[in-house]
């Protein structure tokens, strides 16, 4: 008689070193897959194996195993998203409550899935029979039971001390810089902007935090600064600095970034090429300034615009001059930009720390948008970048002096050319994108720039 299932289940690798997974039971699936990163294939006994690690735990990678085992296959299998990539698959035994049998798994990048497993039919029959509406009937393991299987795999803290200096602790980008810099040995501390406040003294300069606590010891500081308080924040940064602490960005590289018109000086200055940008305070001028940039269309930009917001598309000459002549109006600063038609609705982010460019996506906005940015619906995906390309990008943060930044980069006729510089780039879709672990770079950035040997 088959065993009952339920939709989610607890499973355990011996022989990988994996006490407990959770997984999505989906008999819609035929093969099995778990969530795997760094794989790589090498030789035991004349058979191919290969090496992976695994972070078991859903929405933490602070926990990472190394995981082994035998190769016995590479497989083009159709994503859910009706993407095909060819995977390696190995063969391993698997308990699920009581029962032990030898499973085939895929390797796969599942970061982005609610489940870092997921048990297909292949597994099931001969075995169990699902019922979709209990979950866990095998086996129910609480946090306590968690933490208590995963502590041996917790990297004792012996080294630097940090602070994640934001404003939102549940941002995946916060939330993945704690989990890489709790994995790599380090003790981080989040602290709010606006909770934080200085004394100025010449001879007993403080930051202080919300009740009176003083905020000394940290070796770094990692400044994610929202733009609406980029003046605080910013002072905050020069405190730290003042105080010893390594910023990995500082004040002045994060104030330069945020001021587009100088930054487009900075990078024209630099004879870093940047579409063709107007800037002009009268509108008596406004005739001209939409000439000077090759006329409509063209982008109206506010210069504090951020995440793709405050940025518009003229489409003809007329429409250029009353959105122009409204702002002017109302005395708001905006650049007036050449529209680049033949970039599609394309451009490139690439990721530098410390002067190397550690990951590039490309976005695509959405039908009708002709902005690529993600929080604006468009799309990401990987992409191989040009030497042209990966020269830009990491001379563009040289330029702000930024050891992180996010570089926007299109590609036009005219070659390569450079839109702006991010100095708190977001991790999730280039992450989610590429792959690649951001985090785990930028921490050990902060490694390399404090010279510290983990």
């Amino acid at each position: 008689m088959l065993k009952i299932i339920g939709s989610e289940e607890w499973c355990a690798f011996k022989e990988l070193g994996i006490p407990a997974i959770k997984a999505r039971v989906d008999s819609g699936a035929k093969t099995s897959s778990i969530q795997a990163t760094h794989i790589s294939v090498f030789q035991k006994k004349k058979e191919d194996w290969v090496k992976f690690e695994v972070n078991p735990i859903q929405d933490n990678r602070s926990i990472t195993l190394e995981c082994e085992g035998r190769l016995v296959d590479r497989r083009v299998i159709k994503s859910s998203s009706g993407i095909s990539e060819e995977r390696y698959v190995i063969s391993t035994p698997v308990t699920l409550g009581d029962d032990t049998f030898d499973i085939e798994l895929t390797l796969a990048n599942r970061d982005t899935m609610e489940f870092r497993m997921l048990l297909g039919r292949e597994a099931l029959n001969g075995r169990f029979m699902v019922n979709p509406a209990k979950s866990y009937i095998l086996k129910t393991l609480t946090e306590d039971n968690l933490s208590a299987s995963y502590a041996p795999y917790l990297k004792e803290k012996t080294g630097l001390k940090i602070a994640l200096l934001a404003s939102n602790p549940d941002l995946y980008s916060n939330k993945r810089l704690v989990e890489a810099a709790e994995a790599r040995g380090h003790e981080i501390v989040f602290l709010n902007v606006e909770l934080a406040y200085m004394k100025l003294d010449a001879r007993s300069p403080e930051i202080r935090y919300r009740g009176g606590n003083i905020l000394k010891e940290f070796d770094a500081v990692i400044p994610r600064i929202k733009p609406s308080v980029t003046f605080y924040g910013c002072a905050l940064i020069r405190q730290f600095d003042y105080l010893g602490v390594y910023c990995q960005n500082s004040a002045e590289a994060i104030s330069q970034s945020r001021d587009k018109l100088f930054a487009s000086q900075l990078f024209a200055k630099n004879d870093l090429h940047i579409p063709i940008t107007g800037f002009a305070k009268s509108p008596m001028d406004t005739k001209d300034l939409i000439k000077m940039v090759n006329g409509a269309p063209l982008i109206i930009k506010l210069l504090e615009s951020t995440q793709g917001k405050g940025v518009v598309l003229a489409e003809t000459s007329k429409a250029a001059e009353s959105v122009i002549n409204a702002f002017k109006s109302v005395q708001t600063n905006i650049l007036v930009q050449e529209f680049i038609k033949e970039a599609n609705g394309q451009d490139i982010r690439c990721f530098v720390v410390n002067g190397k460019v550690v990951a590039s996506m490309q976005r695509q906005a959405e039908k009708g948008e002709f902005r690529a940015n993600i929080h604006q619906g468009g799309r990401a995906s990987r992409i191989k970048i040009t030497a042209e390309e990966r020269k830009l990008a990491v001379k563009a943060s040289k330029i702000l002096n930024l050891s992180v930044a996010g570089v926007d980069i299109i590609r036009s006729n005219k070659g390569p050319l450079l839109l702006e510089v991010n100095s708190s780039p977001g991790l999730e879709g280039i992450e989610n994108a590429t792959g690649k672990d951001i985090a785990n770079a930028m921490i050990v950035g902060i490694e390399k720039k404090l010279k510290f040997q983990n």
